[in-house]
């Protein structure tokens, strides 16, 4: 039973290569603590969002030691259009902070380091290990990968780091990372979430939850 779900997996895997062969990572970012910050700062918010608001943040703080030196009342103004300011600025302050102080201003390279750090869970992590430094730990599950693995039957989990495991277990290890990020581009472009445009998914048969045949 596993082992024909990972068949239809890697065709589906694919299939996504075929339709997304320049899916990567939405948020802009020269280097891994750019990408922390986006990251944290891209929860409940859009990529396209936090990109408009890190281009001005990372000319203004443009290391760990400067995001650390920040005030939180300045902080709170300069992310406030990403949501959720309060908490995110209180965030982005306190990684800093721990990086520099315990890290000499490296973002640090493992799944226990980074979860360690304040505001930093294992889908953010997940992003810095897989896009900034090439490691595949895990795969990142957001909103776009949680709906569309659900839908291809791929997983019957809720919770984030279920579907994680279940993902895991059917897709090859170097491709967890590009894999997320062809399940977030067809989340946006074909899979969304009201309506999904099931009539034009080259995934269509093989997919349960396919809701019109294609044409």
């Amino acid at each position: 039973m596993a082992s024909k779900k990972a068949e239809r997996a890697a065709d589906i895997n694919a299939r996504l290569k075929q339709m997304y062969p320049r899916a990567k990572c939405a948020l802009d970012f020269t280097n891994a603590f750019e990408l922390l910050i986006a990251t944290i700062l891209s929860a409940q918010s859009t990529d396209v969002r936090v990109n408009i608001v890190t281009k001005s943040l990372f000319r203004k703080y443009p290391d760990p030691q400067s995001f650390a030196n920040a005030s939180q009342v300045e902080m709170e103004r300069d992310v406030k259009q990403t949501g959720f300011f309060r908490n995110k600025a209180k965030a982005v302050i306190a990684a800093s902070k721990v990086i520099v102080e315990k890290h000499n201003g490296e973002v640090p390279q493992t799944m226990e380091e980074l979860t360690a750090l304040p505001g930093v869970g294992r889908k953010t992590a997940n992003v810095v290990l897989g896009n900034a430094f090439k490691k595949n730990i895990g795969i990142v599950v957001d909103t776009h990968v949680s709906r569309v693995s659900a839908r291809l039957g791929l997983t019957s989990n809720s919770d984030p780091e279920k579907i994680e495991q279940d993902l895991m277990k059917l897709i090859t290890q170097k491709e967890w990372t590009i894999f997320s990020h062809r399940l977030i581009f067809h989340g946006r472009q074909i899979c969304i979430a009201r309506k999904p445009k099931c009539s034009e998914c080259r995934l269509n048969e093989l997919c349960p939850s396919a809701e019109e045949p294609l044409e």
